[in-house]
Order: C-alpha cells, then sequence, then structure tokens
C-alpha cells in the first residue's frame, strides 16, 4: 500500500475516533485510541518511536519520539492545540527528513471537525 492510500484509512479512522470521543482529551487518550483503530484495520503501528538526531558523525539519541508510525510509512504527529503552528509543521517535517520519510500527517484533536485539524506534509527527499 503506497503512502496516498494509507493517509485515507489513516484520515478515516482518526474521523471515527474523533466522533467517538469529541474534542477535549488528552492527546495520548487520541494517540492510544487511533493506534487501536489502525491495528485494526490491519496495519502495523509503532507508537512512540525514537527519533535520533545524527549531527556530522556523531548520532544523539536525544530524545525525540514520532507519535505514530504507521507501515513504516507515514508519520502521525496527534495533537491537542488551539491551532496547528508553523512550529508544528516544523517538527514533523524534520521527523520526516531525519527518518528518510515522504509524508506525514497532523491531527490536532482539539477541534470540532476533525477535517479542520488535519495537516498533510510532503518530504521531497
Amino acid at each position: 500500500m503506497n503512502e496516498n492510500e494509507l493517509s485515507k484509512i489513516i484520515i478515516g479512522c482518526a474521523i471515527d475516533v474523533h466522533k467517538q470521543l469529541g474534542p477535549g482529551l488528552l492527546e495520548s487518550a487520541y494517540q492510544e485510541c487511533l493506534a487501536y483503530e489502525l491495528k485494526e484495520h490491519g496495519l502495523y503501528v509503532r507508537k512512540e518511536v525514537g527519533m535520533p538526531i545524527i549531527y556530522k558523525e556523531v548520532k544523539l539519541d536525544h530524545g525525540y519520539r514520532i507519535d505514530l508510525l504507521v507501515e513504516n510509512k507515514v508519520v502521525i504527529e496527534t495533537k491537542c492545540v488551539e491551532y496547528i503552528t508553523d512550529v508544528h509543521e516544523a517538527q514533523l517535517l524534520t521527523y520526516l527528513k531525519l527518518g528518510d520519510y515522504r509524508l506525514g500527517l497532523i491531527l490536532n484533536f482539539h477541534v470540532n471537525t476533525l477535517t479542520k485539524g488535519i495537516r498533510r506534509m510532503v518530504n521531497n527527499l
């Protein structure tokens, strides 16, 4: 399955989670429920994936973590914030570049309608 096909499933699952729970919970609750839904759809999901920084010849395990990584292809950052900011986008783009991933999604569950809280980003490698 390619990244675009995966993103359709991911967004559908995220919408289902948001419909069930609504806004107002902690990010970790949405992250767990979304991981459950994605696994129910037969997808391979890893949570809190460590993202080391390579600086010159030094590997720094600095503690950055990808919220969810689906099929080792799509990075998901779950948020519960008033607005998605440039900093959130920069964080996701950095994860895409460091991990050599092509597609990432910011899913902000702190909205009335989840479609207003989705940001899709592509790493043109």
